[in-house]
């Protein structure tokens, strides 16, 4: 009776389960590729995954340990060749000296237009006592530089990757979080030799804002649209190539206390990864499934147009999200805190259905399992 009784939970989880992957495949028109970057690791959890196009081809990076915070978290860097991800490389740890070890935090690739590919990341005990590092590759990620720390002043990209502007100028998505939450930008006018300050935006306490985006609109200018602990993705703009920003406003869009990533596309969309989750009652922290992606060609009106994972097991956060030169989009992201996604969708083969109210649209036939995982480390 036991044994059957087992039998019969086993295929009812089963038959949900296949159900549930039915039913999403409804949100996913234009995915060509769904992937693990690795199967096994030498470390139990992973997190804030990042990508970059070389003229090699593809690197991903994220960092890999114990668990977040724990000193024994590394920064890993994995390339794709001949199709296939290779054995992922430890580059940085958090070794100050014989007696002193503190975790790596958050690592975000960026390929300079013509130049080299730059790792930043941070180290320290907490967010609020970080510090930024860098190393630089001149081949594609094959090998690195020395780490270096950067000046006192400067975090570098805190989650999201820089982007160039118009004039030649980088500008570098940043922010702290010792005494609020608050984003500021940095701005290099020599390919990430040195960089200025410009902001922050706000006063961290009563819009808590974290890890901006930057979209780059066609008139030239530029939003920022920014995690929160305010339950929806705030943003800021600049008309003034980053120079200065206009107050932080709240958006359409929720946000469930967790990191997101956007990109401008070619033709002139712009296309967003998050968790589309509004927390419950008047919570700031949500649940990190589903992981959803939107399009918007004005950064104001948003339209659903996949959803990369619905499972009611775990999480899926930290997106981070390039549009390689065949016009094809690269997204990245934390699977369960177990591996790195990495999933390849054509833009062009996209449904849109609007987002209106801050409300996902239904599509018929779809129906999204509720949410019993464990989300005590959101």
């Amino acid at each position: 009776m036991i044994y059957k009784r087992g039998f019969l939970i086993t295929m009812i989880c089963l038959g949900f389960g296949l159900t549930t992957k039915a039913q999403l495949k409804l949100w996913q028109h234009g995915m060509i590729t769904d992937e693990f970057i690795f199967e096994k690791a030498p470390y139990p959890e992973c997190h804030a995954a990042t990508i970059a196009e070389t003229d090699q081809g593809l690197v991903a990076a994220w960092f890999g340990g114990t668990k977040e915070r724990n000193p024994d978290v590394c920064i890993w860097v994995s390339r794709l060749v001949n199709g296939k991800w290779t054995e992922a490389v430890n580059v940085a740890n958090g070794i100050q000296n014989d007696t002193l070890r503190y975790a790596c935090w958050n690592p975000v690739l960026y390929q300079v237009p013509n130049g080299d590919l730059f790792l930043y990341y941070k180290i320290g005990p907490s967010p609020a006592k970080w510090k930024g590092f860098e190393r630089i590759s001149k081949d594609g990620g094959i090998s690195w530089s020395a780490q270096q720390a950067l000046p006192d002043s400067i975090l570098g990209p805190v989650k999201n990757k820089p982007v160039m502007l118009g004039n030649g100028n980088i500008l570098s998505p940043s922010g702290t979080e010792s005494g609020g939450a608050k984003i500021h930008f940095e701005i290099s006018k020599d390919q990430g030799k040195t960089w200025t300050i410009t902001g922050p935006s706000g006063d961290g306490k009563t819009i808590k804002t974290l890890q901006p985006t930057i979209l780059v609109h066609q008139d030239g200018s530029i939003q920022a649209l920014c995690r929160t602990q305010n339950r929806a993705i705030f943003e800021t703009w600049s008309k003034d190539n980053g120079l200065t920003w206009s107050p932080l406003a709240q958006t359409s869009l929720p946000n469930n206390n967790s990191g997101i990533d956007g990109v401008s596309l070619k033709d002139g969309r712009l296309l967003l990864v998050y968790n589309h989750v509004l927390p419950p009652g008047n919570l700031a922290k949500g649940a990190r499934t589903p992981l959803n992606v939107a399009i918007s060609k004005d950064g104001k009106t948003w339209y659903a147009v996949l959803i990369l994972e619905d499972s009611p097991i775990s999480q899926y956060s930290y997106p981070s999200v390039i549009q390689t030169k065949d016009g094809l989009v690269h997204i990245v992201y934390t699977w369960r805190r177990q591996r790195i996604k990495h999933v390849v969708i054509d833009p062009n083969k996209l449904v849109l259905k609007e987002i209106k109210d801050g409300v996902w649209p239904k599509v018929d036939g779809y129906t999204a399992p509720a949410v019993t995982g464990d989300t005590k480390d959101l």
